[in-house]
Order: C-alpha cells, then sequence, then structure tokens
C-alpha cells in the first residue's frame, strides 16, 4: 500500500458546546492543558503519517491555522483545506479530494480522543488492505450516532462483514457506533458523489461507506477495546480530561511556597502556588497564582489562571481565569479563556459552570 495521508476534520459550530465556541473553535478546547486537535496530530505522526489536510470551517478556520502553523512542531507537513458550508462528512472528503488524490488516507475527527492513538490500525490497514475499516464502539445512547450492523461470526478471528450502516437512528438495532477515525481508499471518492444528502441535508460518511458495501467494496470493522471519546459534549469534555489526566507523571516546574501537593500532579515552570493543597491527578499550566485555595482531582488549571481563596475540582479552566473567594466548591465546571468568577455577599456551597470567553461573574 503507498503512502498513507492524514485528513482532520476541523469545521463544524460546535453548537453543543456553547457559549465556548461562540469565541472559540470546539477542537481548540484544551483536555490536560492541550487542545484536543493536538491529540489528533500527535497520533497522525506517531502513526509515521507526513501529509495531513485539516478541513476548515470559515468562522474558526483562521484561529486553528494560528494553532497548528505549518505542522512542523508535530512532525507533519499541514495543508488547510476550506469547506465552505458544513454539508457532512462525504462533503468534507470530497471537498479535500485535490490533496487525497489516489492516495488512501486516514479521516480524524478533530474533536475525538482516541486511547492508544492509531498506529496500530494504521499498520492493520496496510496488512489487510481492505478498501475501507470503520472503528466501532458499543455506546448506551446508539441513536446520537452513526451505527453498523455486523453479519453473525464465522471462522475464528476472521472480521465480520458489515452489513448496513445508518446516521443516528430512530430505533436502532444495534449499539455499535462509528467511532470518529475512518481508513479509506480513493474508492470513497466515487462512493461519495454517487449517494444523496440526507434528511438533515447533509452528504453521510455512513452513506458513503454503506454503497462501498453494497457494491461489493471490502468494508473490515474494527471493535476499539480501549475508551474514545466525543468532545463536543460538556460531560464527555470533562470525561476526556479525567482520562488524559490519569496517565500523567509527576513533574514539578513551579514555586511552592507552605503547600500540599498528593498524587501525580504537573506544575508548570513560572507557575506560584502559596498555602495551597493540590490532589492529583491534576495539572497547572505556566504562570498561574494559586493562593490559599484548594485544587481537586481531575482538574486541569490553564496558563496565567488565578485562583484565591476557593476550591476546584473536576473542571477545566482555560488560560487567564480568575477565581476568588468563593465560599464553597466548583466543580464539574468549563471556563473559557479570561473568565472571573466571584464570590457576593450571599452564595450556594456548591457551583457548576459552563462560562464563554471574557465573562465576569458575580455570585449573589
Amino acid at each position: 500500500m503507498e503512502q498513507l495521508k492524514g485528513l482532520i476534520l476541523s469545521g463544524g459550530k460546535g453548537t453543543r458546546l456553547r457559549p465556548i465556541t461562540h469565541t472559540s473553535a470546539k477542537q481548540l478546547v484544551p483536555v490536560a492543558n492541550k487542545p484536543v486537535l493536538f491529540y489528533g496530530l500527535e497520533a497522525m505522526a506517531e502513526a509515521g503519517i507526513a501529509e495531513v489536510g485539516i478541513v476548515i470551517a470559515p468562522e474558526t478556520g483562521s484561529e486553528i491555522e494560528r494553532a497548528v502553523g505549518d505542522g512542523s512542531r508535530f512532525g507533519l507537513r499541514v495543508r488547510y483545506i476550506l469547506q465552505e458550508e458544513p454539508l457532512g462528512l462525504a462533503h468534507a472528503v470530497l471537498t479535500a479530494e485535490g490533496f487525497l488524490g489516489e492516495s488512501p488516507f486516514v479521516m480524524y475527527l478533530g474533536d475525538n480522543l482516541l486511547q492508544g492513538g492509531i498506529a496500530d490500525l494504521v499498520a492493520a490497514f496496510r496488512e489487510h488492505a481492505p478498501d475501507a475499516l470503520i472503528l466501532l464502539t458499543p455506546v448506551p445512547d446508539p441513536q446520537n450516532y452513526g451505527v453498523a450492523e455486523l453479519a453473525p461470526a464465522t471462522a475464528a478471528g476472521e472480521p465480520r462483514a458489515v452489513l448496513r450502516l445508518v446516521e443516528k437512528p430512530v430505533q436502532p438495532t444495534t449499539d455499535l457506533a462509528l467511532v470518529g477515525v475512518y481508513m479509506f481508499t480513493a474508492q470513497i471518492h466515487d462512493a461519495a458523489r454517487a449517494i444523496s444528502p440526507s434528511a438533515r441535508g447533509e452528504l453521510e460518511i455512513t452513506d458513503a461507506i454503506q454503497h462501498l458495501v453494497d457494491g461489493g467494496m471490502r468494508v473490515e470493522p474494527h471493535i476499539v477495546r480501549g475508551w474514545w471519546k466525543d468532545t463536543g459534549r460538556l460531560e464527555d469534555l470533562l470525561e476526556a480530561n479525567r482520562l488524559i489526566l490519569d496517565t500523567i507523571l509527576e513533574r514539578i516546574g513551579g514555586e511552592l511556597l507552605d503547600c500540599r501537593v498528593d498524587g501525580r500532579v504537573v506544575i508548570e515552570a513560572g507557575a506560584r502556588l502559596e498555602r495551597t493543597t493540590v490532589r492529583g491527578p491534576a495539572i497547572i499550566g505556566a504562570g498561574a497564582r494559586l493562593y490559599d485555595c484548594y485544587v481537586g482531582p481531575y482538574t486541569a488549571i490553564g496558563e496565567g489562571c488565578e485562583i484565591t481563596n476557593s476550591e476546584v475540582e473536576h473542571s477545566i479552566l482555560l488560560e487567564g481565569c480568575t477565581v476568588c473567594n468563593l465560599d464553597g466548591r466548583m466543580e464539574s465546571s468549563l471556563l473559557g479563556r479570561n473568565v472571573t468568577v466571584r464570590r457576593g455577599d450571599s452564595q450556594p456551597r456548591a457551583y457548576r459552570f459552563l462560562v464563554g470567553d471574557n465573562s465576569d461573574l458575580s455570585i449573589l
């Protein structure tokens, strides 16, 4: 098989993460202080892929270009491909056809995280050389995903055949959802051209793959055994943050004065903590200032944040946030860049927030 290319889809409006995505691309929201998109780029590089196209939207494309640059920091050569309107994943493939040409390729949804990367999957794709390889995982709510129906198992070790794919079925007959990573040969371009828009007006990748199946092409399923997260919702983003933080190794690069640090904690260079307790796993970004506070497990504090006389747990704070004088614990929250949260005259004992960039909250 010839050299694979990579295609990362980083368009979409991120409606499920508003108001954060009113001012920022959903693929750049950080997990463990690193933008979600960067994990996909690193996975491409680790799998030996050198050329990557990133499909961008007019609204957020320039922000993604500034963040990623030419890709050299990841060991990649990156080209940006503008998709004028979000007309579906198969439409994105057609938009990128000039970049992809006749090359086989890996398509990766830029707001997804997959445990262990994709190196093993790329190796399997190279070895078995199917026309397409789809990743599947059991989910409790298959009606929210594209799902696959598989034929019964035959000989031991042989992959089950893909019979049918349906996008967001009203009455699912299977719980196997398509994970946001696909591997295709150039056959997918003709399949995408052959299909019609769905009821929601999009060219669905499930329909294009179904066209391959109906045409007798070999579509191989792979059941994902590790975790996978679509970070499009707050709950999934916080869960992804938890899963990534569970893998970190302790690293103390900042300044600590009369502090207690328990468990696996990363404190970046330039951070300063005074009279503060941090229970890992947690990460404190460069230049952060924490005074007389408690940071609980599964918390990511961004660069330049300041927390004073407050408790924060199981949360993500983007860069430049200020949290001060909370007489209670902030938990399961996501704060956008440069958000201020402070206590008023009276307040409840617990808080939960999803707050956009440049906000200023007074709790009364």
